[in-house]
């Protein structure tokens, strides 16, 4: 496809439902319109996860977004998610505008009509920002399109690709059964104005033969007036890091001769799980997520990962066992290693006098750590640099945290890294013993050989730590080809050079 000067209109891509693809295919857009020599950028109004990331400039965003602008080459900024939602309960969410966190709220309070007009002005602004400095725009809608109840109130669906004069997109995932109904069902649901922004229907998770759907593709143009632009595959063999934890349970959790096992500790509010995705293709290493206690003593290396509601968690983990069987893998010589909320837990207790993350003022954590740990409202939000203790050269990471943790009386500092502004982080107990709040410490290869070095014994042949961000950039090409190959992109092309 030639690239020609002309500006193109936003692409986005709405669902029929959640989790039905959108951002691995916005993802792939990305990188495809960038290898056609575009300027593309991710756009999505308002996300709902706990998979965050912290810009450059030291404010937050979604981690999907931060992996699309990855795919289309250029660097995260909060302009591409200006709206992030992160889960403290079931029902409260902490909200984060601009990248900077703003306080908290329940589900009712935030969808009420009442105040969405700011908000709104908030997410155009940042989309006008964007689309001023790249094209196109790659967006992204939230869950399903058809929310009739919540449609007053949308920031990141149809209201949006109206703003944005979107070419719009709607994928359906055809794996879950049911796609004519909920292809149609979606499309006219939508109000007449709505309804004819969308130029495509894009069929994801294909299983078997794709001739066997050519007629059901012919039903669904003649039902729905409008063209399928392609019926893309189910594959497992391209790695892309994901933006839900729904699946990271059902990975492989047995342990594995001649590798390192390591299970990280699946916690109800984890957060930040792509800290481990460098780790889940070393292979050297094994890696799976478990909260069953025996799992847990088949591991050479346990993780605590990130939390969103460290205190909740920690009750769980009292409550469920799993606070007592990593404190006796640990004891029986297995490496603990806490990051973030992880690090918090692994002190001797956690407290919360402003009611931060809830009503409980105070927990006694695993004990396997001899710090103190007291939430406060202000959060940091930071890309560093640091070198670790035993460990040479620099490393990168980011903070984003909302407690303070500090040795406690009697203790002697025993930092595990140190930044370099001047200040240190995490605590060492030992190299089997360690916290940070450092995200992305996972990331950098010595810190992963340090943390392997205790069972080099264990691999059954000499292995290389591959390059993560080649390997990544190699994942992003393979998916773009994968969409080229099953995707109409000369008929989106025209789509978004259309006026109409």
């Amino acid at each position: 496809m030639k690239v020609s000067n002309r500006p193109l209109r936003p692409l986005m891509f709405v669902g029929t439902g959640s989790d039905v693809g959108k951002s691995i295919i916005a993802t792939g857009l990305c990188r495809i319109l960038l290898q056609d020599g575009y300027q593309p950028a991710p756009f999505k109004a308002q996300n709902m996860a706990l998979n965050s990331f912290a810009t450059p400039e030291g404010l937050e965003l979604g981690r999907a977004q931060a992996v699309q602008a990855e795919a289309a080459g250029i660097s995260p900024h909060t302009d591409m998610n200006p709206v992030l939602l992160k889960p403290s309960s079931d029902k409260r969410s902490q909200i984060v505008l601009n990248g900077r966190a703003i306080g908290d709220q329940d589900a009712y309070e935030y969808f009420r009509t009442v105040g969405r007009g700011e908000l709104r002005g908030e997410v155009h602004a940042a989309f006008d920002r964007l689309s001023a400095r790249y094209n196109p725009i790659v967006m992204e809608g939230a869950g399903s399109i058809s929310e009739l109840n919540l449609q007053k109130s949308d920031l990141v669906n149809m209201s949006m690709a109206e703003y944005a004069d979107a070419t719009v997109i709607l994928v359906a995932d055809i794996d879950r059964g049911g796609v004519f109904a909920s292809v149609y069902g979606s499309i006219i649901l939508q109000k007449p104005d709505h309804r004819k922004l969308i130029k495509g229907i894009l069929i994801n998770k294909f299983r078997g033969d794709i001739r066997l759907f050519d007629e059901g593709k012919r039903m669904l143009e003649e039902l729905c007036g409008v063209p399928v632009v392609g019926i893309v595959p189910y594959y497992t063999d391209i790695h892309i890091e994901e933006e839900d934890s729904v699946a990271l349970g059902k990975r492989h959790r047995h342990s594995l001769q001649g590798k390192v096992n390591i299970a990280v500790v699946l916690l109800r509010y984890i957060s930040n799980y792509t800290d481990f995705a460098r780790l889940e293709q070393d292979p050297r290493v094994h890696l799976f997520y478990t909260n069953n206690v025996d799992e847990l003593a088949e591991a050479d290396i346990i993780i605590l990962p990130g939390s969103k509601s460290t205190l909740a968690d920690l009750y769980e983990l009292r409550r469920n066992g799993v606070a007592k069987a990593v404190i006796s893998a640990q004891r029986a010589g297995k490496t603990v290693l806490g990051i973030c909320g992880g690090y918090q837990m692994m002190g001797m207790e956690v407290l919360d006098p402003e009611g931060v993350e809830g009503e409980l003022p105070r927990l006694p954590g695993l004990g396997l750590l001899p710090t103190s740990t007291t939430m406060a409202g202000d959060k940091i939000t930071k890309q560093v640099g640091f070198r670790f203790v035993g460990g040479e050269g620099d490393c990168i990471g980011y903070e984003i945290h909302m407690g303070r943790t500090v040795p406690i009386d009697g203790a002697v500092a025993s930092p595990l890294a140190r930044l370099h502004d001047g200040r240190t982080d995490g605590y060492r107990r030992d190299d089997r013993c360690m916290g940070t709040y450092l995200h992305g410490i996972l990331d950098n290869p010595p810190f992963v050989d340090y943390l392997l070095a205790p069972f080099a014994q264990r691999l059954s042949r000499k292995t290389e730590a591959v390059d993560y961000d080649t390997y990544k950039n190699e994942q992003y090409d393979r998916l773009a080809d994968h969409l080229r190959k099953h995707l109409n992109i000369d008929l989106i092309y025209q789509m978004m050079q259309t006026n109409g």
